[in-house]
């Protein structure tokens, strides 16, 4: 056999192991980060999920004093409620907004129910639900994080080649939605 063909097909040979080897690092990543998105996810989910357990709490404890502001306390229990059927990120972001708004609007009307203000399980339940909704908001940034690298990473040459063969789509990053932006009323006039 002849010298020169040898050491082209262990040529040829080391550029097919190398290619290989450069899929599967590229494979291997791409993984390692659509992971990442979803463990940082369901790690979001958790809180949510702690959170929506405090809220049956903090509305049994305000019916007894908020007598006038039933619409907040009914719209709260309803967004609890959709929040168990959500599905996707967009929808779950849509609903933890409208549900944030409405907490913000309780919180701000609870000025108007001094004894309400003073019950030590309001109190409670305000501060675990604050502390929650912060744990959120530092999970959320890290989410986008990770799907920001993620998306980055699937448009990229070459990873994007690997990535549309594999099926590696693109995650939704979690929005702050309108409701989230906008301004809570605060209405301290008392009921007649």
């Amino acid at each position: 056999m002849n010298v020169g063909l040898i050491v082209f097909l262990v040529i040829i040979g080391f550029l097919i192991i190398g290619l290989i080897g450069y899929f599967i690092t590229i494979y291997n990543g791409l993984v390692h980060l659509r992971r990442n998105v979803k463990k940082n996810w369901s790690n979001i989910d958790v809180l949510l999920k702690q959170r929506h357990d405090e809220l049956p709490k903090l509305v049994s404890v305000c019916e007894g004093y908020m007598k006038y502001e039933r619409e907040t306390l009914e719209k709260i229990t309803s967004l609890r409620t959709s929040f168990l059927n959500t599905k996707t990120v967009e929808e779950t972001a849509r609903l933890e907004g409208q549900l944030t708004g409405a907490l913000k609007s309780l919180f701000a009307v609870v000025e108007r129910y001094p004894d309400l203000k003073a019950d030590q399980r309001f109190a409670q339940l305000q501060e675990r639900i604050s502390f929650l909704e912060n744990q959120v908001a530092d999970r959320r940034e890290l989410y986008n994080e990770s799907v920001t690298i993620y998306n980055i990473r699937i448009n990229q040459i070459p990873d994007k080649f690997i990535a549309d063969a594999c099926n590696f789509t693109g995650s939704e990053l979690f929005k702050v939605t309108e409701e989230e932006r906008k301004d809570v009323k605060i209405d301290f006039n008392f009921p007649k």
